[in-house]
């Protein structure tokens, strides 16, 4: 006699039709698990493990629709978000050189090729010319992912000519910084980098050009002993991670431990080392609104 195989038991053909299993349906185990598909990449938040597919995230600005964790953002994505209208591009002709024939594990020139062909730009700093609500200005964006936003002689010189631009034209500058520091790899050309870009700011201040400087996660380093903390008003993005020397490297030389949030934005707003914590969310209408005062615009 034979016997009929269903849903994993194996029923005779004396079985009532009440036990058996319809066809073309399938019961799901008590333990059986399920778990969302998606036809795109996703984007995991770091804070609370949502699962959001890339172009929900991308229309959300980066911002985990979950959670409100602010996710970083690429640069050339912040600046085309940032900007009404994209109008043209800066300091494409720089190009960074190898003067030190540095060394550590691998040459510098294939970590520059690596950093390139990882995120498809030529240098960590971009510069665009744009409107922003019918207002005329200059943005720069470091990019994390190129060398960890270091600054070498490249983006000192799209930075200098970003300042520059500004005070020819009498358009703001707005700078969102993100970034490691000075780039170990240029070594005492790097840190030149701090002076040249302190005195070009120093220029706009004369000019009365004004000046706002985004603070994103993480600005450590040289970037923020110079560019970064020269604003005439410094905003910070919640959460973001801002200060000199890193967390541990204090702990080493004070020999205490340092709880949360200390270099958070918002330890550093309660301390008066930024002006203003914004959300992502209403930065462009905050930007405009500074920038429309300090120009006496209507």
């Amino acid at each position: 006699m034979s016997q009929e195989l269903t849903a994993g038991k194996v029923l005779s053909p004396s079985t009532p039709w009440t036990d058996r299993q319809v066809p073309g349906i399938q019961v799901a185990d008590e333990q059986q698990t399920f778990k969302a598909t998606f036809t795109e990449p996703t984007i995991e938040c770091p804070e609370c493990h949502a699962l959001v597919t890339r172009t929900a995230m991308s229309f959300n600005a980066y911002v985990c629709p979950q959670c409100d964790e602010h996710l970083r953002m690429r640069a050339r994505d912040r600046l085309n978000w940032f900007f009404d209208q994209v109008n043209g591009e800066l300091g494409q002709e720089f190009s960074a050189k190898d003067p030190l024939q540095f060394v550590d594990s691998r040459p510098y020139p294939d970590r520059m090729r690596e950093a390139q062909d990882k995120t498809g730009e030529t240098e960590a700093l971009i510069v665009m010319q744009g409107s922003l609500k019918g207002l005329d200005l200059i943005a720069c964006a470091f990019d994390f992912d190129f060398m960890g936003g270091s600054m070498g002689t490249v983006v000192g010189d799209r930075f200098v000519q970003a300042a520059e631009r500004a005070i020819a034209l009498h358009q703001p500058l707005i700078c969102f910084a993100a970034s490691g520091g000075a780039r170990m790899q240029e070594g005492m050309l790097s840190l030149m980098q701090m002076a040249r870009t302190a005195a070009a700011i120093q220029k706009m201040k004369e000019a009365r050009v004004p000046y706002l400087v985004v603070l994103t996660h993480p600005v450590y380093g040289g970037v923020t002993a110079s560019l970064a903390m020269l604003g005439d008003v410094h905003i910070a993005e919640p959460k973001a991670m801002i200060g000199f020397a890193g967390k541990r490297v204090i702990e080493q030389t004070v020999r205490e431990k340092l709880e949360e949030p200390f270099q958070r934005a918002e330890y550093l707003l309660d301390h008066g080392v930024v002006d203003q914590i914004v959300h992502r969310h209403a930065l462009r209408d905050t930007v405009y609104r500074l920038v429309a005062k300090l120009m006496n615009l209507p």
